[in-house]
């Protein structure tokens, strides 16, 4: 498999690192049911990258989960996050959202599924930590403005259509200003065994994939 996904390395770094400067996200260690929607949701037109969209075309889904695998058992070490890049009042709006949320909107705190530590929850919830400002605010407004859809139902695009603009671009800034915890491991950045406490909503990214049926399924758009 090591052999099979060098292509991935073109964009997503050695062993599926990454950089805090790039667009293209972090892969190794995360939750290997997260790695398989995703893939999954670029093959069947839920996510939109042309590049990712020819890469998945063909494969099945166990195939998929194979990649999806070995992505999540990759550990190899984050490195530190670039200086804030946004003022202290957008900052300090970013973390009260993130740890907060806002209940006059019924809009969650994200620590509410990602996990207290925000690396992410098993089996299925990514962390969100590790990650370049441009690439969580790309990925918040395709899910505010529909680009980028999910498994019904979809948790993330409620939330995302509750935010400003502004409100996307503090919570970017915020986050990609984060360091990721040791969390008692040696390289950090692993996500939590289970939920610590209910889901705030119903969403079908807290919940393992279902198993593979051998055949590309697609729902109609």
């Amino acid at each position: 498999m090591a052999w099979r996904v060098k292509a991935c390395s073109a964009c997503h770094g050695d062993r599926g690192r990454a950089t805090p400067e790039g667009y293209f996200p972090r892969l190794a260690g995360k939750p290997a049911d997260y790695l398989f929607r995703q893939m999954q949701n670029f093959r069947d037109g839920r996510r939109n990258h042309t590049q990712m969209r020819y890469l998945m075309a063909h494969l099945s889904d166990d195939y998929l989960r194979e990649i999806a695998g070995y992505f999540a058992q990759r550990e190899v070490p984050y490195p530190p996050p670039l200086g804030a890049q946004a003022s202290a009042p957008v900052l300090a709006q970013g973390r009260a959202l993130v740890l907060q949320g806002d209940a006059t909107r019924a809009l969650p705190a994200c620590v509410a599924c990602h996990g207290p530590a925000m690396t992410g929850v098993l089996p299925a919830v990514p962390g969100l930590l590790g990650l370049s400002r441009d690439y969580l605010n790309s990925q918040l407004g395709a899910w505010r403005t529909g680009a980028r859809r999910a498994q019904s139902p979809d948790c993330m695009s409620e939330i995302a259509r509750k935010l400003s603009v502004h409100e996307v671009g503090a919570i970017s800034a915020w986050l990609a200003a984060q360091p990721v915890p040791l969390g008692g491991a040696p390289l950090g950045g692993k996500p939590l065994a289970q939920q610590p406490a209910p889901a705030p909503m119903a969403c079908a990214g807290l919940e393992a994939a279902p198993p593979a049926t051998g055949a590309i399924a697609r729902e109609k758009p």
